[in-house]
């Protein structure tokens, strides 16, 4: 939904290393890239940064690198650790807590990708839809 005339927002080189970070440097970059966003839409992005944000701390180690990137139509969201292990969907046992987080990400997204960067990690790439209120 980027605004015609103007560069993309971009933001580059942070590491939040907790879902909560996460959220308030998205919800910031949010605010400046896409001031008109439906609430829905903010949640959603929000909710997808938690949990890739979430998913490399607890299970790659850490972030290793974090881009938001404004787009036409939406948001980039670039997640990188320095696990060179595919993230890969769980059965998911009601008495168990977690194993959504991956489910989530795919659902919410328009598009997800894995880049593998052998003997250095992999990243994320989630494309998440913005649409005006």
């Amino acid at each position: 939904m980027h605004r015609e005339g103007r560069p993309p927002e971009r933001l580059t080189n942070r590491s939040p290393q907790s879902g909560d970070r996460a959220r308030e440097i998205t919800r910031g970059f949010l605010r400046a890239a896409e001031p008109n966003a439906s609430k829905a839409d903010v949640d959603a992005v929000l909710l997808g940064v938690s949990e890739l944000v979430s998913n490399a701390v607890r299970h790659a180690g850490g972030v290793t690198d974090f881009r938001l990137d404004s787009v036409e139509g939406g948001v980039l969201v670039e997640v990188s650790d320095a696990s060179v292990r595919r993230p890969r969907t769980v059965q998911i046992n009601p008495s168990v807590p977690g194993g959504f987080g991956w489910l989530l990400v795919r659902e919410l997204a328009t598009d997800v990708t894995v880049t593998l960067h052998p003997g250095e990690g992999k990243t994320i790439r989630a494309s998440f839809p913005v649409r005006a209120a």
